[in-house]
């Protein structure tokens, strides 16, 4: 028996083997756990935030701050509520954009990715994992120093590339 993780969010998701059956209930066709990840950069787009993580999985690497997204919750709301939990972050201190979405048929979840450039200046509260912010330029797919099997380095690229995503409500 081992404990699995969203390699995008790091939540544990079930205890199990892998590849046995249906992920979170053990039901076929149960819903799928929704997650986020929130990537914020600050006032001039050089700085990306991050936590480090303290314990396992990815324990000592750098990681998208987020987390579940509750039951009958609004996914922009999950996402803000998630961002001020664990950083201090407040809504009026960003505004996120949904950029992607990851699904993982598999392990029966899916992660939101948002993205957002601060306002101004905040102080940053961390929840439990240190909080730091890392240069945009870095090599975000570097296994050693970054959680995630490299999606941090495809998502970094993806708002490179095609932008922000799409504005909430």
């Amino acid at each position: 028996m081992r404990y699995r993780f969203c390699s995008s969010c790091t939540e544990e998701m079930e205890r199990g083997r892998i590849g046995e059956g249906s992920v979170s209930s053990g039901e076929v066709g149960a819903a799928m756990q929704g997650y986020n990840c929130v990537m914020i950069y600050s006032t001039d787009e050089e700085k990306i935030l991050f936590c480090r993580r303290l314990s396992d999985p990815y324990k000592g690497k750098f990681n998208l701050v987020g987390g579940k997204i509750e039951e009958g919750e609004d996914h922009f709301d999950a996402a803000y509520r998630e961002l001020f939990e664990e950083t201090g972050i407040r809504r009026g201190d960003v505004e996120l954009f949904h950029m992607m979405d990851f699904t993982y048929y598999n392990q029966n979840c899916y992660v939101e990715i948002y993205t957002g450039v601060l306002k101004g200046d905040v102080e940053l509260v961390s929840e439990k994992h240190p909080l730091c912010w890392l240069d945009s330029g870095e090599d975000f797919f570097d296994l050693e120093r970054f959680a995630g099997e490299g999606n941090i380095g495809h998502m970094v690229q993806q708002v490179k590339d095609y932008g922000r995503g799409k504005r909430g409500k």
